[in-house]
């Protein structure tokens, strides 16, 4: 996948752990650990807002576009 999620790395930044940050955005820790594993195919708008928001970051703090290499 070209689109490479970076929570992980903004939450050990801002020193948030998952329970608290799902707490703060308001969805299930299950579904904040996909988000952050990269195991999801699709975010809402609202659930990135709300994350940005909690994190005090902006998306591109998050989502990283990584050209694939063509084989």
């Amino acid at each position: 996948m070209a689109i490479i999620l970076r929570l992980d790395r903004v939450m050990a930044d801002r020193k948030m752990s998952l329970n608290e940050l799902a707490e703060k955005v308001g969805i299930a820790n299950v579904n904040l650990s996909k988000i952050k594993t990269g195991k999801i195919s699709a975010i809402r708008f609202s659930t990135l807002e709300a994350i940005c928001k909690a994190l005090n970051c902006q998306p591109g703090d998050i989502l990283e576009y990584k050209q694939e290499d063509e084989a």
